[in-house]
């Protein structure tokens, strides 16, 4: 019963980091279609973003983006 109780305590903190997240990964992968080059190829870039939870759409904003 212990750890339903400490699961209840935890979903309040959870929520926001979820959506944090959720927009960080949206946002990469939309920039990430949009742009006609990347520094790498796009499907790498796609895996990073997908399952580097909140590192890695943070990593394709920082270095995957080709500024032309």
């Amino acid at each position: 019963m212990e750890n339903n109780l400490d699961l209840a305590k935890l979903i309040p903190l959870l929520i926001p980091i979820i959506l944090i997240q959720l927009t960080l990964m949206i946002a990469a992968f939309v920039d990430l279609i949009r742009q006609p080059k990347t520094r790498g190829p796009k499907w790498v870039w796609a895996l990073i973003i997908l399952f580097g939870e909140i590192l890695g759409p943070i990593i394709y904003f920082i270095f995957g983006r080709k500024e032309e």
